[in-house]
């Protein structure tokens, strides 16, 4: 069995993969393929990141200090994770800020996991997206360090970080790290934040789009299509979140004056 090619593909895999990879040079036993895990981790040769999730740790380095690249181990905690929100946004360069919290999209339900300073949390798919078979919409295929991972993209990054800003950071960090990207394609963008059915996160991708009117080439009818689907009545742009607010009649709409102003950019 050549189990170091294995690890040489697989820096971080999961125990399905093992399995297959053991399976193809003819089926193994639950107790042997149990066995060999046993023995690689008291070798120090892989470590166990969670039940059935592990790292390979590479020659001459201690298991307990060795580096681990956390994108890759969010990217596998399941079969069908997906990088989104604030890691999506660190994983193409484009986050203001470095977070230790890591988000995965996935169909099932997961408990978040903790390794050493990282913390790895499963978000279930957008329910309209489950509803609709579209759970892949901008989903895109990327590599890291040789692995395939899949992640949202931009288009789509932007939408989410807006429909659940609490897995992004503040107000600021979002809007400073979509600053951060020169182009977007507005059609997908629009598509996107329509699928999801949410009549306030459309509100809110239109007053970014229409902030940023110049920078992103924003059409009007973008916007119109946008404007066609707000909130009946004015909506705080934050749940839970009641605080005064500039009212934008256009979007029907609630903005927190630092977003408004965007108070940040102030020079002190």
């Amino acid at each position: 069995m050549k189990l170091n090619e294995f690890f040489a593909r697989k820096p971080v895999f999961r125990l399905d993969e093992f399995v297959a990879f053991l399976d193809a040079e003819g089926p193994r036993s639950a107790k042997t393929r149990e066995s060999l895990l046993t023995y690689y981790t008291k070798a120090g040769r892989i470590l166990r990141i969670r039940r059935g999730l592990y790292v390979v740790v590479p020659p001459g380095l201690d298991p307990t200090s060795c580096p681990v690249d956390p994108y890759l181990v969010a990217a596998k905690m399941t079969n069908d994770a997906v990088l989104a929100y604030h890691t999506a946004l660190e994983f193409f360069g484009r986050a203001h800020s470095v977070h230790h919290r890591f988000f995965y999209l996935t169909g099932r339900a997961s408990r978040p996991v903790s390794f050493r300073n990282y913390k790895f949390r499963g978000i279930l798919f957008p329910k309209k997206l489950r509803s609709h078979n579209r759970t892949t919409f901008g989903v895109l295929t990327a590599e890291r360090t040789g692995v395939s991972v899949q992640v949202t993209s931009l288009e789509r990054t932007l939408v989410d970080v807006l429909d659940r800003p609490k897995l992004s950071g503040s107000w600021e960090e979002i809007w400073r790290s979509l600053e951060t990207v020169e182009f977007f394609d507005l059609d997908q963008v629009v598509e996107y934040a329509l699928l999801l059915e949410n009549a306030t996160t459309v509100a809110k991708v239109g007053f970014f789009l229409e902030q940023h009117r110049q920078a992103l080439m924003v059409d009007d009818a973008h916007l119109r299509d946008l404007q066609e689907n707000r909130p009946r009545t004015p909506h705080y742009m934050a749940r839970g979140d009641r605080k005064k607010g500039h009212l934008l009649s256009a979007w029907n709409l609630i903005v927190p004056p630092e977003v408004f102003q965007r108070s940040w950019r102030e020079v002190l």
